[in-house]
């Protein structure tokens, strides 16, 4: 590492995620054999206003910014000023992207090798409750002072970076982590490297967690490992912010897609993870209903719900429902105005379905209506299949299955590809019991459209008799 340029950097900024965070302050100290060889500070002015919650962290406001130069004013003594250096900070992603997006704003490419006093520290010094920059330097008798400041972090910084240097006698380390190949600038600072090297390459769920264990993410892969690196390579201001509050990576393989998409909705419902944004929300389905009226009369309706209920038939949208009642009122000849389909207390006068019989105004007798309603009902029963979706297993002597009874998705499960199967009752021993939601009939019904029925057994309903 001897004849190795550095450049230790902190920066100050405005605050507001990656994209929104506008330089205010930055220092610079160049390293070489492990010793300074000169540096450079400066406040920037940010062209933006500086929040009052950023000033009571860092102390600069508005009016010590005001005659500062702008980054375009110093673009090029800075980066004139650390040509060749490898780029080193503390939690590096941050600095370095704050800095090359300056930098892009003006069209230039920012491009260094990085290197993470973060990750390098967990590496060389295992074990300490905390590496964020004050807590390591009361771990390891480092001065600290006038913290969040570009020079005071930086100085801080780069006594860190020399004991670093100091305990990889040989390079090796520090090496492995510049190697063109190595993920470890680019993994967050608080997952470690092997966590990410054990995932597995193969279809499945993964979960983000926090410092506390708590889920934060909930994410569904065809190759688990290609996808969690995915967020760590992705600039944009969440997947950084997510990356800066994961500590650990769970997973769970599936053996295929469609069960690693019904996994991640269970713990996108379980967990409520900080940082999903789909599936969050129950989704709104809309249910044919029916009940009696003041006359005696089996009405049918549509009710708007957040849950899968039991009803005479779910839809996921108005316009679905409303299809579904007007086929059923034409086929059996039901009355518009007890379908829900005209708001007229009169006799019906509905625009399309004209084959009423008359229960509306007393011509048809209200026992024989119902009979008809009746079977209106039993025929959309008949659309509520029983049936098993095979897919592959986790291995290749394994199947996974999912249940769906009567059209009502029950749970998943895996079993020895041997397993001889009469009845629905003999996948009951290996089924995990689910929720039935909004998202998983999605799911289940995309895959219904894509994939047709290769893959899936029905059952009489006699089965459960």
């Amino acid at each position: 590492m001897k004849d190795k340029l550095f450049a230790v950097i902190d920066v100050e900024t405005t605050g507001g995620g990656i994209s929104g965070n506008r330089l205010t302050e930055v220092c610079i100290v160049l390293l070489k054999g492990g010793e300074i060889q000169d540096k450079y500070t400066s406040l920037i002015n940010p062209e933006k206003h500086i929040p009052v919650q950023i000033t009571a962290l860092t102390g600069i406001n508005n009016e010590m910014v005001e005659n500062a130069p702008k980054f375009h004013e110093v673009a090029k003594e800075i980066e004139d000023f650390m040509r060749d250096a490898i780029f080193v900070a503390h939690n590096v992603n941050f600095d370095y992207n704050v800095l090359r997006n300056e930098f892009k704003q003006l069209g230039f490419e920012f491009n260094r090798k990085k290197l993470c006093t973060v990750r390098l520290s967990r590496k060389l010094i295992p074990g300490l409750q905390s590496y964020s920059l004050g807590r390591l330097c009361d771990s390891i008798n480092i001065p600290l002072t006038n913290r969040h400041r570009a020079e005071g972090d930086t100085d801080a910084t780069v006594i860190l970076f020399q004991r670093l240097l100091s305990l990889d006698t040989d390079g090796q380390i520090f090496n492995s982590f510049l190697h063109a190949h190595s993920k470890q600038a680019t993994l967050p600072p608080h997952l470690s490297a092997e966590e990410i090297h054990e995932l597995p390459e193969e279809p499945g769920i993964y979960l983000f967690k926090d410092k506390q264990q708590k889920v934060i993410y909930a994410g569904k892969a065809i190759n688990i490992k290609k996808r969690v690196l995915s967020h760590f390579y992705d600039k944009m201001s969440k997947e950084y912010h997510l990356g800066q509050e994961t500590y650990h990576v769970d997973h769970e393989t599936t053996g295929n897609e469609l069960m690693a998409l019904l996994l991640e909705a269970e713990y996108i419902r379980k967990h409520y993870p900080k940082f999903n944004r789909a599936q969050k929300n129950p989704g709104t389905t809309y249910q044919i209903i029916s009940y009696i009226n003041q006359r005696g009369i089996i009405q049918l309706g549509i009710g708007k719900t957040k849950r899968i209920q039991d009803s005479i038939g779910t839809y996921y949208n108005r316009a679905l429902a409303t299809e579904k009642l007007e086929l059923l009122c034409e086929k059996f000849k039901l009355c518009p105005r007890y379908c829900t389909l005209q708001s007229s207390t009169e006799k019906c006068s509905h625009y399309k379905l004209k084959n009423c019989e008359g229960v509306c105004d007393g011509t048809e007798a209200v026992v024989e209506y119902n009979l008809k309603v009746t079977e209106a009902i039993n025929s959309l029963g008949d659309e509520k299949p029983t049936y098993v979706i095979r897919e592959k297993g986790r291995h290749f002597e394994e199947d996974a299955f999912i249940l769906v009874k009567e059209g009502r998705y029950q749970g998943y499960g895996f079993l020895d590809s041997a397993v001889q199967i009469a009845s629905i009752e003999d996948y009951e021993p290996f089924l995990k019991l689910q929720e039935s939601t909004f998202h998983t009939h999605k799911i289940l019904n995309s895959y219904l459209r894509k994939h047709g029925e290769k893959n899936l057994f029905y059952f009489e309903e006699e089965v459960f008799a």
